[in-house]
């Protein structure tokens, strides 16, 4: 090859260098050397503070108004979205208010009640257990350590966590779906197991963080940072993310991608906090017995699979 053909090619490279650059949000570069613990640290707690600012209002997405019926929806919240469970548990309370009552539930008529979310018969199983570890040994009390809650049939860390976070004050992160997918994006942690996702991305934040970086992560992985197509173009911590591109990155296409009050649909909880920007969603309808969990304001939103875990077995469930 000549030098003048040498020359030319250089050029091309050089463009088209140019131009991927130009596609790339101010602040992202190219890979380079491996970044350093220290660098890490600060890159997450930056990403965590900008998630603050979009999400102020980041909130557990099941609806509850004590520690039982937290602990009851996070079960329930496997393999299905948390709106199914929100559509589900007012007349799941109305039946069964206390631990003492599902208890002594009648499976069948438990299982009737809990049939929209799916996996009906291994949740009445375990709803029942639980309630009845709970009537025998707690006192009809749910228990607020975490080595406690561990012992109930079909809990988990992750559904410890979410109970113990958001009921107790006990800081803890919870890594479902959502969470898991997002901190790999970020380079936070390369772990699949979710007690190792926990432990390291605890590692890189103060205690009193954990429980709102939770909600906030969770947030984002609904609304934004999709599995199949991440709303790249319109993601506001974009300048952050190592895996900028993935998805779309035209900033119009990307605004379509949104979900839930982010793209202008309905949100998850019946009764949202008095601060949530977005519109409650609609109860279950008469119409839709089964509860497809893709269907009605799920599906406008874009669903959103709560966890991903086996229903019954200890850590599967989750928020």
């Amino acid at each position: 090859m000549s030098g003048e053909q040498n020359s030319a090619v250089g050029e091309q490279v050089s463009t088209a260098e140019k131009k991927n650059a130009q596609k790339r949000p101010k602040g992202i570069k190219k890979a380079s050397a491996p970044e350093s613990r220290t660098a890490l640290v600060r890159r997450a707690r930056r990403i965590n503070r900008e998630l603050a600012e979009v999400y102020p209002y980041a909130h557990p997405e099941l609806d509850f108004r004590n520690p039982f019926e937290l602990l009851v929806a996070t079960v329930l919240s496997a393999q299905t979205t948390d709106l199914r469970v929100n559509q589900t548990t007012p007349a799941l309370f109305a039946k069964y208010p206390t631990p003492e009552d599902l208890a002594a539930a009648v499976p069948e008529e438990l299982e009737e009640i809990i049939r929209p979310t799916g996996f009906f018969r291994a949740k009445a199983r375990s709803l029942i257990g639980l309630s009845t570890a709970l009537r025998d040994d707690f006192g009809g009390e749910v228990p607020g350590r975490l080595a406690d809650l561990v012992t109930l049939p079909g809990v988990g860390r992750k559904t410890a966590n979410v109970v113990l976070g958001n009921v107790f004050g006990v800081p803890g992160v919870t890594v479902d779906t959502h969470f898991g997918r997002l901190v790999r994006r970020w380079k936070w942690t390369a772990e699949e197991d979710p007690e190792k996702v926990e432990a390291e991305v605890c590692a890189l934040f103060p205690k009193s963080d954990w429980t709102m970086l939770s909600h906030r992560v969770i947030f984002h992985g609904r609304r934004i940072c999709h599995a199949r197509k991440p709303a790249c173009g319109a993601c506001p911590i974009a300048p952050l993310c190592p895996a900028y591109g993935e998805g779309e990155t035209d900033p119009e296409k990307a605004k379509k991608l949104l979900k839930y009050e982010k793209g202008g649909y309905p949100g998850q909880r019946l009764a949202p906090p008095p601060d949530f920007p977005g519109r409650p969603a609609a109860p279950l309808t008469t119409a839709d017995p089964e509860g497809d969990p893709g269907s009605g304001a799920a599906a406008a939103a874009g669903g959103g699979t709560a966890t991903g875990g086996t229903p019954g077995a200890a850590g599967a469930p989750g928020a």
